[in-house]
């Protein structure tokens, strides 16, 4: 081996220490890639779930790169026996020259210790929601839901997000420990409708298609109890009251699953429209433009009658 070191040196004008370590190095890269590989084939023969197969695969990849580090930061810096002064050093560098990169990394370790969402959960960070579909060390990625789609379903977009972003902006997890979250539907009624009528019936609609999700929500939320202060007295779906300028307003509050919230809405409304069409005394209401014209309705006399409008003929 020294021979070929040496012709080495030699061809590329290269100090032969440095030649050893270069082919020391990819050796131990590509030795670490083959454990890696057999690893990854005895655990597709032995687990069936493809998303256990990916658990694995990033788990291996993160173990086999730091172990390569440890072997060839060894190699190079043969005068120091502690790899901690070889970690300060390396750390030390990256700090200065690669800033953004080193918060990308520590924001890899918070998602990775911390846990504030993992694959498949339903995000927001910032201005942008999505499902989490990856996690690497220097970015997560989402697909995106929302944007210029007038609910929470998918874009299409895919969103490659720095980790870093995770250090410095909220982060709101629609489906962590409690998988479901409140929506609201307001219906609008005219002054004149029977509205304790029409509130006893959105009542009805709200709580047949709750009913499946009472005892699941729960279950989750005593779970969640013994990690977060979560406290909710009544998870039945409710509806409340209030005057607005054109009319009374109803609205259903109930728990609904994020993924299902617009299916549910749709079954909520068109069950709403059916009921009130049996109604005679329910109407909805919207906006509307009233056009005065003086000449033909005569001014307004104080006391709420019109005068009669003057023939001109």
């Amino acid at each position: 081996m020294e021979e070929i070191y040496a012709l080495m040196s030699e061809a590329f004008n290269v100090p032969e220490n440095i030649v050893r370590n270069l082919l020391v190095s990819l050796a131990i890269i590509a030795f670490v890639l083959i454990l890696r590989f057999i690893a990854l084939r005895i655990v597709y023969r032995q687990v069936e779930d493809v998303s256990l197969h990916y658990k694995w695969k990033k788990n291996l990849s993160y173990i086999a790169g730091f172990i390569a580090l440890l072997v060839i930061g060894r190699v190079w810096f043969e005068g120091f026996q502690s790899f901690a002064t070889i970690l300060g050093l390396v750390a030390a560098g990256l700090v200065i020259a690669l800033r953004d990169s080193v918060n990308d990394l520590a924001g890899w370790i918070y998602v990775m210790s911390r846990k504030p969402f993992d694959i498949g959960d339903r995000i927001q960070i910032g201005e942008h929601k999505g499902d989490v579909v990856d996690k690497r060390l220097f970015k997560f990625t989402i697909m995106e839901i929302g944007n210029w789609v007038d609910a929470d379903q998918s874009t299409g977009r895919v969103l490659h997000i720095p980790n870093q972003k995770i250090l410095n902006e909220t982060i709101s997890n629609y489906t962590a420990e409690f998988e479901f979250i409140w929506n609201e539907i307001r219906v609008p009624l005219t002054y004149e409708s029977n509205w304790e009528k029409a509130k006893q019936r959105l009542k009805q609609i709200a709580e047949f298609y709750s009913q499946d999700t009472k005892s699941e929500a729960g279950r989750q939320l005593r779970r969640a109890a013994k990690s977060y202060m979560i406290v909710y007295k009544h998870l039945t779906p409710t509806v409340y009251t209030n005057v607005e300028e054109s009319g009374i307003v109803l609205t259903i509050r109930y728990l609904t699953n994020p993924r299902r919230r617009r299916g549910t809405e749709e079954k909520i409304w068109e069950e709403i429209l059916r009921a009130f069409q049996k109604e005679s005394d329910i109407e909805f209401a919207y906006p509307t433009t009233r056009m005065f014209r003086r000449h033909e309705e005569g001014p307004v006399i104080p006391g709420g009658d019109r005068a009669e409008p003057k023939d001109n003929s």
